[in-house]
C-alpha cells in the first residue's frame, strides 16, 4: 500500500494504485513508507565514516601493543648494544648536589679520589690534581699523559688515570651497574660526534680490598678529525667502599702512547686500596 507525501507529512488515505490523483487537499506523488514509518527524506544516510574510523582505531591499538611487546623483547633477552653514537639522551648518573666536604687527603706517596687510592706515578705522569668535569664521578684525583696537544683549539688528547666516588645520582649503583653505565657514559660524552665501537676484553666480578667490584676492559674505536688516535683502551674498576656507595678507578690510554702508560695504568690498580 502506498501515502501520498504533502511535502511535510503522510497522508492518512492510503491506495494501491501510485498512478491515483492525489486525494483533496493532498499533493505530491505516492510513496511507500515502509510498514508505515515511511522514508523521510531530510533523513541523512549513515555515514561509513563512523566504520572507517573505527577500523583505523584497532589497528593503531594493535600496532601500539606490538611496538611495546618488541621494545620490552629486549629488555626481557638482556640486550647490550656493543656500539655507541654519542646518544643525544643523557647516558651519564644525574648528579645530586652535596653539602659533604671529603675529608683531606693525607699527603704521601699515593692518590685518593673517594674510598679508593693508587701508587702516585711518577714521570712522565704530572702530578695530580683534582678533576671536576668528569661526569660520572666526584671528589676525583686524576694524573695524565699528553699525548697529542692542540689536536684542535685548546683541547689536548691525553692518557688518564683517576679515583674517585661513583655519583649514584638517585640511587645506589652496584658495581656491575656502575660499570655499564660509566662506560656509556664515557661513550656518550668524551668523543665529540664520532661513532665508537666497543670491544669489550674482560668484563668480570672481583674484589678489592675484600670488597664486591667490578672489573670491565674494553677497546674503544672512533675517528676524529685531526685527532692521530683511532682507539684507546678503558679501564673501569667499580668497587663497593661503603654502605650504599661505590668508588671508582678509571684509565684512558689511547693507542699511539707509549705502551709503558699501560703498564703503569694496570700497576695502580693491581695496588688499588679501600680507605676507610
Amino acid at each position: 500500500m502506498y501515502r501520498y507525501w504533502t511535502g511535510s507529512s503522510w497522508s492518512a488515505s492510503i491506495t494501491n494504485n501510485p498512478a491515483q490523483a492525489a486525494p483533496q487537499g493532498g499533493m505530491g506523488v505516492p510513496q511507500h513508507p515502509g510498514g508505515q514509518q515511511g522514508w523521510n527524506p531530510n533523513q541523512k544516510r549513515r555515514s561509513p565514516i563512523g566504520w572507517w574510523l573505527g577500523i583505523a582505531a584497532i589497528v593503531v591499538v594493535l600496532g601500539l601493543v606490538g611496538w611495546l611487546a618488541i621494545r620490552n623483547l629486549g629488555g626481557i633477552l638482556g640486550t647490550t648494544p656493543s656500539t655507541g653514537t654519542n646518544p643525544t639522551q643523557n647516558v651519564c648518573p644525574k648528579q645530586v648536589a652535596t653539602t659533604t666536604t671529603p675529608a683531606p687527603a693525607p699527603i704521601n706517596d699515593r692518590v685518593y679520589g673517594g674510598a679508593l687510592s693508587y701508587p702516585r706515578l711518577g714521570t712522565p705522569w704530572a702530578a695530580p690534581r683534582e678533576e671536576t668535569r668528569v661526569p660520572f664521578g666526584r671528589d676525583v684525583l686524576t694524573q695524565t699523559v699528553t699525548i697529542e696537544p692542540n689536536y684542535k683549539p685548546n683541547s689536548q688528547w691525553v692518557a688518564s688515570v683517576l679515583v674517585g666516588e661513583l655519583v649514584a645520582g638517585d640511587g645506589f649503583f652496584s658495581p656491575q651497574q656502575g660499570s655499564e653505565i660509566v662506560v656509556k657514559c664515557i661513550m656518550g660524552v668524551f668523543y665529540d660526534d664520532a661513532e665508537v665501537v666497543r670491544d669489550d676484553k674482560v668484563n668480570k666480578a672481583t674484589t678489592v680490598d675484600g670488597k664486591e667490584a667490578w672489573l670491565v676492559e674494553t677497546h674503544l674505536s672512533f675517528d676524529i678529525p685531526n685527532l692521530q688516535a683511532k682507539g684507546e683502551l678503558a679501564i673501569i674498576m667499580i668497587v663497593a667502599t661503603k654502605a650504599e656507595s661505590s668508588s671508582i678507578y678509571y684509565a684512558s690510554i689511547p693507542d699511539n702512547a707509549d705502551q709503558q702508560l699501560v703498564r703503569d695504568a694496570r700497576n695502580a690498580m693491581a695496588d688499588l686500596r679501600v680507605e676507610a
